[in-house]
């Protein structure tokens, strides 16, 4: 298997967007495109395309190569859209990893899109009730925001954790991505306000949940023997892991600890070679502000229900014991389900050149993870990079 780089991407900004899915592609591909020299559309081989619900929020479906067509590329070897709903992005980027490890092509491209944004937001919402099972938990109203709800009631009761806990994630993944030109939200929020705002799904009141978000990105990777024909400051995918437990609710491993997670993080440690004190940035998938506060438990940076406690004493910013979401995480810039993952690999990859504002900047950063998951957490992807 060859070693892998990611020698550049680019996005598009994320938020309410007058451009159409098709819009978004392009632009995202033009940043992409502009942003790595000695690169052309015709040099790629491989296009893989996450997007979650193409065929709800935009009513359109075989979208690969409607991309390939907008971006002026013919694929030779590989094109595929993957879906796994807020991993779908992670997808793309594992399976043009694959692509490129294998050597079954030499320049690969993965790109996410999601337009989220309709007409019609109810229907945006109710296309976002086709993420748990229908026919189980969605006749009991089981979408994304009760289930997360659930189950920070449960850390609560069995743990002690807190509303104001959980509001600190949302007050410091706000504060990062007010640095951040791309991200959706460009406003401070105060424990207070994430309080004082609307109620969802009690206790996750509005400030503690990711918005809907459009917006696409890209990235490029070759073989790393390659990478210096791009760029002087490649990243390379050393390691990654993935677990499914269940599907419904009522077959999940655990509601207050994430097994699949734990089993994900085990095997990105073990193909990277390395130890989870040896990261130095952690993209984590913030969808609601109880996620972010079990998965610093699940990586092992604090026991077992003392999430809340963790980021009460400030580990989890820039100079604590983990630099966690200094992109702004999925709570300030946005969830574009499709694209996510690929942000948060861009993202750490502008980290790596220091291309990122000074505020939100780790300094010496060398290894970084980006994690998502997907469903009713019940399935854990996890990407790591490498500066060197």
């Amino acid at each position: 298997m060859k070693k892998v780089a990611i020698i550049g991407g680019g996005a598009t900004k994320c938020g309410k967007r007058e451009a159409t899915w098709r819009e978004l592609v392009q632009e995202a591909g033009k940043a992409m495109f502009d942003n790595v020299d000695n690169i052309s559309p015709k040099d790629v081989e491989a296009l893989l395309v996450g997007a979650a619900q193409p065929e709800r929020f935009v009513f359109q479906v075989h979208v690969a190569p409607m991309v390939a067509e907008h971006l002026g590329i013919t694929p030779t070897k590989v094109i595929a859209t993957t879906e796994l709903m807020c991993a779908s992005g992670q997808a793309a980027i594992r399976y043009a990893w694959a692509c490129i490890a294998s050597g079954m092509a030499d320049v690969a491209v993965a790109l996410g899109v999601e337009k989220m944004f309709m007409p019609d937001m109810a229907e945006a919402q109710t296309n976002m009730t086709c993420v748990l099972d229908r026919e189980w938990d969605g006749v009991n109203a089981m979408s994304a925001p009760p289930f997360f709800a659930m189950t920070a009631q449960r850390h609560m009761h069995e743990f002690g954790t807190t509303k104001e806990q959980m509001a600190l994630v949302s007050v410091k993944n706000h504060h990062y991505s007010t640095m951040n030109p791309i991200a959706q939200f460009q406003k401070e929020v105060t424990v207070e306000k994430v309080l004082q705002s609307l109620m969802i799904s009690p206790p996750l009141n509005l400030f503690d949940c990711s918005g809907i978000t459009d917006g696409a990105a890209g990235v490029f990777l070759v073989p790393a023997e390659d990478a210096k024909k791009y760029t002087d400051t490649p990243m390379y995918i050393i390691g990654s892991g993935q677990a499914s437990i269940g599907n419904a609710v009522n077959n999940l491993a655990s509601i207050t600890e994430w097994v699949p997670l734990k089993l994900a993080v085990k095997e990105a440690l073990r193909t990277a070679k390395i130890s989870v004190n040896d990261i130095d940035i952690a993209e984590l998938h913030d969808c609601f502000t109880i996620s972010e506060l079990m998965e610093y438990e699940a990586f092992g940076w604090c026991a077992k229900g003392k999430g809340g406690k963790f980021i009460e004493d400030g580990e989890p910013y820039i100079g604590g014991k983990i630099a966690v979401n200094p992109r702004g995480g999925l709570l300030g810039c946005g969830h574009p389900l499709g694209a996510t993952a690929i942000l948060q690999s861009i993202d750490i990859l502008q980290q790596f050149r220091g291309e990122v504002s000074r505020g939100r900047r780790v300094k010496g950063a060398e290894i970084a993870v980006a994690h998502n998951l997907s469903g009713a957490a019940n399935v854990h992807s996890l990407m790591v990079y490498s500066r060197g």
